[in-house]
């Protein structure tokens, strides 16, 4: 009995949902689960940076049952499952679980721990992907700014040449983690990126793509300050206003997973035990 995750991926996509599936992986590491995301690349990252140790690549989510054994266990984080295949998937694993369905925030406390002297004082991180290259054009109609720019896991190679122009500190893709626990101030389009950001003591600023959803109860429970704009100018400016007179962010309610570990122990223990293992 072996335990899968599935995160929908994508250069068109981003990585919000590998993040979230790689903090649970991580709380039970002990079980050696196996990371699956519908782009190479995804996975790679995840073991790169997220601690995740093992990951394939599966296109979609119907073609999980290729690799997967009847009575695994399955967790997943994709648009792509409706509630027929959700039955399908309940008969066809021991256990599964939706990890969009959980109550509360997914944020790997080992990696984004409390940081008191973070080292960057403004950080802009757009996202990991900008397939439509809307913050690339952003840029190029913007001043210099004080500010540094993460760079995004799917940005396309050469941009970057171009984001050099604009801002005084371009910081590559696989600093990701470090850099959100040393940016004070982080103005990011991602929530799960601003909620990592709280998670270390620092101060998020969210601005929304419309090219994304957001849980707008999550934003509110948590105060975090939106702002918005089309032009990178003003949207820096903006940023600036909010850091003057930050306002207090409520308290990050982590997702209790403590129920599922041990449901899980006690379904392979007893897996186990029926097949003599």
């Amino acid at each position: 009995m072996k335990i899968y995750f599935y995160a929908k991926s994508g250069h068109t996509i981003g990585l919000e949902a590998t993040k979230k599936c790689a903090t649970i992986i991580n709380i039970l590491k002990d079980f050696d689960p196996i990371l699956c995301t519908s782009d190479f690349r995804a996975g790679a990252f995840a073991k790169d940076n997220l601690g995740v140790k093992k990951y394939v690549n599966i296109d979609v989510v119907r073609n999980l049952t290729n690799i997967m054994q009847r009575n695994d266990i399955l967790f997943y984080s994709s648009d792509e499952v409706n509630e027929k295949m959700k039955e399908d998937m309940k008969d066809f694993c021991s256990l599964s679980y939706c990890i969009d369905d959980f109550e509360g925030v997914l944020v790997d406390k080992s990696l984004y721990t409390r940081n008191e002297n973070p080292s960057l004082e403004k950080t802009i991180f757009f996202g990991d992907d900008d397939y439509y290259n809307q913050f690339l054009e952003m840029a190029t109609k913007s001043d210099k700014s004080d500010t540094n720019l993460l760079i995004g896991h799917y940005f396309f190679l050469g941009n970057e040449k171009v984001f050099k122009n604009h801002f005084v500190n371009v910081i590559d893709e696989e600093e990701y983690v470090d850099t959100i626990v040393n940016s004070k101030y982080l103005l990011t389009a991602s929530l799960q990126t601003a909620c990592e950001s709280i998670a270390c003591g620092n101060k998020p600023v969210l601005f929304k793509r419309e090219d994304k959803k957001y849980d707008d109860k999550l934003i509110s429970k948590l105060n975090i300050p939106v702002i918005g704009s089309d032009n990178l100018n003003e949207l820096i400016f903006l940023f600036e206003q909010v850091i003057k007179n930050y306002p207090t962010l409520g308290k990050l309610d982590f997702v209790n997973l403590d129920n599922v570990v041990l449901e899980i122990k006690n379904k392979i223990e007893l897996f186990n035990k029926l097949n003599n293992i």
